[in-house]
């Protein structure tokens, strides 16, 4: 297995910008019921004007530039080609940090935070409070290479993350996730604890008792309310799952055919998972929202990723 780690950059073809036009152009729309909304999926007017913008008037290469201003690299670990940002603080103390995404995102989630983690003097922060930070591409998730056989769990991703900051010469360090990057994150605390001094997670993952006991003992008022939410959660989100969990080859055939259906797929997650208030550009520009869009189209990885 080769240790080289190598420069890497975002070189997307032409004709793949070209052929995603032409596939815009000609998306085919399905009805909707009168007065739905968001209630059965992404919503059909929201829908059309997003392809509508991303068609005419969105510039991916731009946003390639802006990707490709953060230092890029890959290497090999357990036979995979991952590929990961590395940017080291000007703060030669500064401490390590390996941060990961989760689905349906990717690195470009992080581009607003390396600044203020890297460089916390530039942004009104301590020396002291500096990072090195690296975000690698999950494998199977945008620019890394799709797994080509079962088994990549959370643990064997924790691994991968555990072995390129070995690689990278860093002998203590910090974890950092949110969905599946706080699963990684966790199971980075355990397969690698000798040298993962500590995590942090946007989104902790708990479960009832296994002794039988009742798990609402002792919740107070606000507790249960938030155990309800759960509950509704379950009961009307939880179906992308279900196919993504069981059948992801045939959902991807679509996915990876359409864009359209690769937005639709995509958008209403960002909606759904952030404090938008119904309104997902409240938190999310469109820019923002294609240009994750487009790691996964480019990459061919949405199925790998599901």
């Amino acid at each position: 297995m080769s240790e080289a780690i190598e420069p890497f950059r975002i070189e997307v073809p032409e004709a793949v910008l070209g052929d995603l036009r032409e596939r815009l152009a000609r998306a085919r729309f399905p009805d909707q019921l009168e007065g739905a909304g968001w209630r059965y999926g992404t919503e059909l007017c929201y829908l059309r004007e997003l392809l509508a913008y991303w068609r005419d008037h969105y510039d991916w290469r731009r946003h390639e530039a802006l990707l490709n201003g953060f230092p890029h690299f890959q290497t090999t670990l357990d036979g995979q080609r991952v590929r990961f940002l590395h940017v080291r603080s000007p703060h030669e103390d500064a401490f390590p940090l390996v941060v990961t995404h989760g689905w349906p995102g990717s690195i470009f989630e992080f581009h607003k935070i390396l600044g203020p983690l890297t460089d916390p003097t530039r942004h009104g922060g301590n020396a002291a409070d500096a990072f090195h930070v690296v975000c690698p591409s999950i494998p199977g998730y945008g620019f890394s290479d799709p797994p080509r056989t079962p088994g990549w769990d959370a643990r064997r991703m924790a691994e991968i993350n555990a072995g390129l900051m070995a690689r990278l010469g860093y002998p203590r360090y910090g974890a950092q996730g949110g969905d599946w990057g706080a699963i990684i994150s966790t199971q980075n605390a355990l397969v690698d604890r000798e040298h993962c001094a500590g995590i942090h997670l946007n989104m902790v993952v708990a479960f009832p008792p296994s002794d039988g006991s009742d798990p609402m003992a002792g919740l107070d008022d606000v507790e249960k309310a938030a155990l309800g939410d759960l509950a509704h959660f379950q009961k009307e989100e939880t179906g992308y799952q279900q196919i993504q969990g069981t059948k992801p080859q045939t959902l991807g055939y679509g996915l990876s055919d359409s864009p359209a259906g690769l937005a639709a797929w995509i958008v209403e997650k960002y909606r759904t998972w952030s404090d938008c208030e119904g309104d997902v550009e409240k938190r999310f520009t469109k820019d923002e929202l294609l240009t994750n869009i487009m790691i996964y189209w480019i990459t061919n990885s949405i199925t790998s990723s599901t």
